[in-house]
């Protein structure tokens, strides 16, 4: 029971950390997922507001055509109300063929405020730079309140700044739709950053642009990390990492001939490496992968934005070994749990055991009672457990039937028949017995003088002598014949000395029926007078009947002429006779008194008959008895 207790809570332990570790996976796909999908959520978010922006821009307002300083109050107000609607703008601007420049930024970033020292108050900053009639240049500031209103102006430092050199201006003059540039770091704040460009409609050399800042997309990456070292990066369509979520390696990626020199390219990265060495995995369920002697769970999407990161990919790196540790530390507990309910399974195991084992002993125990045919205590077996309450009812109905059934036939026969291993079915052999036969005198006269009951009680009573002195001598009762007795030694348990047994049994009974006698006549009920034959000698042994109805007894000359001597003490006078047979195995142990010669009835050779007259002490019984005289005397 405990092997099983520990089996079963092993197993359910392992069942139970597979399914936490499946589900671990699965729940990590499922957020794999769910952040690929927000991820690429948010990248059309910003594409579509700030396409959207450019656009309108690009195509109504027509005060943008004119270069500064012309319409600055209208400038600034469609570039105000278009970044009003689309927070994560960080600036918009135009450039003009003349290599003007007007800007619209916010100064919600610390890194433009940093760098205009901007007023504290000021939550807009619009910079220009305006061309004179000569080509001069003239830069100029000016900070607006949250309402729009200007706090101040103020000639800006010459930067050298010509719009018509950025990537931004070259890729979208004279297109008619907008264009995506980036990412990159910006000059000015050195944040990450993208543009979103486009033509004017009304003038293909004036470019409209709006700036996107991309270090919410880093911390979005960092933030929406399953475990302490899970990454996330994205690559561009040439399978080159353009953002990560490692601040290390984005300063890498950023400064990709720094990180060359030094070693540190983000190509280098053996996870980077792994992943982007299979084309298969884009838009294919997670998938584990080995990254320095490290079980990584990986995910790879495509960036379906319209514009802003188009085709690119989203990798989602988590290492198994921290996915796995609630997984992990559940096991633990459930082992801890498991160790504990097995603990204390043990106990109730092992008492329910000694329980169970206690009743199974009382069963055990009234079992052999049973077998050798011991009815003085009853199977008693309280239990709870009702299988085994119904097992000691069984062997309760079984023991009254066998105890019915063991009057009707001889137990100490039955008994020492199962010792010896002889009742095995219908079956007989030859070997040395001593038979006894009794006969009561006069028995036919006794019963016609008493009723049937009072025979019966004094018979039976009678019976009991034979029946205990017969088992205390060794003997075995074949059969009760009316009034007469049939017991036999050395069969079915041997018994090298049978027929001394047999001689001590037949004197032994005498002094009982004596002493019962002395009890029958103060009762006023009639003596009974007993005859013994003995003799020993070959018979046939064994079971001898029917299929379905067998009884042990023995035959051939040796049974009949014990049952003859017993007849013959009728001529002599005499209570016990034998036969010379007997006397030779044991005139050392019993006297006997030579009677002679005599004819028994259907015998052809005469028999020398000898009277059974007494019991010879031994030297030791006879020492100890001769200094018991002599002490008494003394006394």
């Amino acid at each position: 029971m405990v092997s099983l207790l520990i089996a079963v809570s092993l197993t359910l332990a392992g069942l139970d950390y597979r399914r936490a570790r499946n589900a671990a996976i699965e729940d990590t796909k499922a957020s794999m997922r769910v952040f690929a999908d927000r991820l690429v959520d948010r990248f059309g978010v910003l594409s579509g507001d700030t396409v959207t922006l450019v656009e309108i821009v690009a195509s109504v307002a027509n005060s943008l055509l004119s270069p500064p300083p012309e319409r600055m109050d209208d400038k600034i107000a469609v570039l105000r109300e278009g970044m009003s609607k689309s927070p994560h703008i960080d600036g918009a601007y135009v450039g003009y063929p003349d290599g003007s420049f007007f800007h619209v930024v916010s100064l919600k970033a610390s890194g433009w405020r940093i760098a205009l020292d901007a007023p504290p108050e000021a939550e807009t900053a619009v910079r220009s730079i305006e061309v004179d009639a000569a080509g001069g240049k003239h830069n100029n500031v000016i900070f607006l309140d949250a309402e729009g209103a200007p706090i101040s102006e103020r000639p800006a430092k010459a930067s050298g700044y010509d719009p018509r050199t950025r990537p931004w201006y070259k890729a979208a003059v004279g297109l008619k739709s907008p264009v995506s540039i980036g990412p990159y770091e910006m000059a000015t704040t050195g944040a990450l950053g993208m543009t979103i460009a486009e033509a004017h409609s009304a003038n293909g050399k004036v470019v409209v642009g709006a700036d996107i800042v991309l270090d919410t997309i880093i911390d979005f990456l960092t933030a929406e990390r399953m475990s302490p070292d899970t990454v996330a990066f994205i690559v561009d369509t040439s399978g080159n990492p353009v953002i990560h979520s490692d601040r290390a390696m984005m300063e890498r990626i950023l400064s990709p001939k720094d990180a060359a020199e030094a070693g540190l390219s983000p190509s280098s990265d053996p996870l980077i490496r792994s992943v982007l060495s299979d084309d298969s995995w884009v838009g294919g369920a997670a998938r584990n992968i080995d990254v320095d002697g490290r079980t990584f769970l990986v995910m790879v999407a495509p960036i379906k934005s319209a514009l802003l990161l188009a085709n690119h990919r989203v990798v989602v790196a988590a290492p198994m070994d921290e996915l796995m540790a609630p997984a992990n530390r559940a096991l633990l507990q459930g082992l801890g749990v498991s160790a504990a309910v097995v603990a204390m399974a043990i106990v109730c195991a092992l008492l329910l055991a000694r329980l169970i084992t206690k009743s199974l002993d009382l069963l055990t125990d009234g079992a052999n009672r049973l077998q050798n045919l011991d009815f003085s205590t009853p199977i008693a077996v309280p239990s709870h457990v009702s299988e085994l309450s119904v097992l000691g009812k069984a062997m309760n109905k079984a023991r009254n039937a066998i105890f019915t059934f063991a009057l009707y036939v001889p137990k100490e026969l039955v008994r020492k028949g199962i010792q010896s291993g002889q009742f095995t079915g219908r079956a007989a052999w030859r070997q040395d017995v001593t038979a006894l036969f009794t006969d009561i005198y006069d028995f036919t006269t006794i019963s016609e003088r008493h009723t049937p009951e009072e025979v019966v009680a004094m018979l039976s009573e009678y019976f009991d002598i034979f029946n205990t002195t017969v088992d205390e001598h060794g003997g075995t009762i074949i059969q009760f014949l009316g009034d007469s007795v049939f017991a036999m030694w050395n069969a079915p348990i041997p018994d090298e000395r049978h027929a001394e047994h047999a001689c001590r049994c037949a004197l032994r009974t005498e002094e009982k029926i004596r002493a019962f006698n002395e009890a029958q006549r103060s009762k006023g009920l009639p003596e009974f007078r007993t005859r013994y034959g003995i003799h020993t000698g070959m018979a046939v042994v064994g079971s001898v009947g029917a299929r379905e109805r067998l009884q042990y007894t023995a035959m051939g000359d040796t049974v009949n002429v014990a049952s003859r001597l017993e007849g013959m003490n009728k001529s002599y006078g005499t209570t016990i006779l034998a036969s010379a047979a007997v006397k030779s195995l044991c005139s050392d142990a019993i006297n006997f008194r030579l009677l002679g010669s005599a004819q028994a009835k259907g015998r052809v050779e005469a028999l020398e008959i000898y009277e059974v007259v007494g019991e010879i002490p031994s030297p030791v019984s006879g020492e100890v008895a001769a200094q018991a005289e002599i002490h008494k005397r003394s006394a």
